[in-house]
């Protein structure tokens, strides 16, 4: 089955922003976050006496400095001192566009700091159980490399992929064999509290997908896009979900259509890999459903499923939800765009 996405405006009402059920008074819930702007620290380190400046600065960072260090530019530990601050300066000096941008782009870092504190004192509130952190900590790393982390004590922005998606480097191969363009399209900054809420859920709710139908995985998917919505109330549905406002806007327009691609090719119960990973994640776009189309069509279908799951069951607390079996969930719903 084949149909084309066109991008017009339907005959029907679309709210672009979350307005489920009304959020939850979270003002009383504390939240300790220190920011540390680890790239200017690290970028405004003087060229003289370079070795013993660096470690002093990743001495500051006791945990992150190490990892930046080892695990995100990738230095061989067994170099001496010398060569391992050598390494670093050669960075630095390679990436000194990306931090003039990034000091153009956020010369401010508080509005999402204060985005990320809210969105934590959603996390405890539905969540009590979630591992507080105490430090919000930017950084710039190679454009091909890490992005937004989520360690034992911090939580870690890599500015490099928050540039706006038209910064030019996001363009270069290099970059583009790592993150292709429907990625690094997603390279903005409004996109900084959805990483990081999708890193929590990730730490709260492990992925374990393998051995599951496309039906469940579908409905797995579509939990974490409701739970993340509670996260973020504020935040408009494409950016939670990865599309464009227009893509969003088509496959809403085209949603029984959606729905039809899976139940007339009899996929929901497969357990074909090849077939889950068409519909599963990410990707360019959906063969089926044409050139315009966004990837992740799955994970669309299985929001909707659990949209109409919650709206049957308003009582169930999102901790219930993560633990709801997908299939008594997609058999509850009776969902028929």
């Amino acid at each position: 089955m084949r149909l084309v996405f066109v991008f017009i405006l339907m005959g029907y009402t679309f709210f672009s922003c979350n307005n489920g059920d009304k959020a939850p008074d979270v003002s009383g819930i504390k939240v300790e976050l220190k920011s540390m702007r680890f790239e200017k620290d690290l970028f405004s380190l003087d060229t003289a006496g370079f070795t013993v400046k660096l470690d002093k600065l990743l001495a500051a960072y006791p945990s992150f400095g190490e990892n930046f260090l080892a695990t995100i530019l990738n230095a061989d530990p067994k170099w001496s001192a010398d060569s391992a601050a050598n390494y670093v300066l050669g960075f630095t000096s390679a990436y000194k566009q990306v931090y003039d941008t990034a000091q153009d782009v956020f010369p401010d870092f508080d509005p999402y700091e204060k985005e990320i504190k809210k969105a934590l004192q959603y996390v405890k509130y539905y969540f009590p159980q979630f591992k507080d952190r105490s430090q919000l900590i930017t950084y710039i790393g190679p454009m091909d490399g890490y992005g937004d982390i989520l360690s034992d004590d911090a939580i870690i922005i890599g500015l490099q992929h928050h540039l706006g998606k038209n910064f030019s480097l996001y363009k270069s191969r290099f970059v583009q064999e790592t993150y292709p363009e429907y990625i690094s399209n997603r390279f903005e900054p409004d996109y900084i509290a959805v990483n990081c809420m999708k890193n929590i859920l990730n730490e709260l709710y492990p992925e374990k997908y393998d051995d599951l139908r496309l039906i469940q995985q579908m409905i797995e998917k579509g939990k974490r896009l409701y739970v993340l919505s509670r996260l973020l109330p504020n935040k408009e549905e494409y950016k939670l979900i990865g599309y464009t406002n227009e893509q969003l806007k088509a496959v809403y327009g085209h949603e029984r259509a959606v729905w039809d691609l899976f139940v007339q090719n009899n996929f929901l119960q497969t357990i074909d890999h090849n077939i889950i990973k068409n519909y599963i994640g990410e990707g360019p776009k959906t063969q089926e459903l044409g050139e315009a189309s966004p990837g992740n069509i799955g994970s669309f279908a299985g929001w909707q499923i659990v949209k109409k799951y919650m709206q049957k069951n308003p009582n169930t607390g999102l901790a219930d939800l993560m633990k709801a079996d997908a299939e008594t969930i997609f058999h509850q719903a009776k969902y028929k765009p």
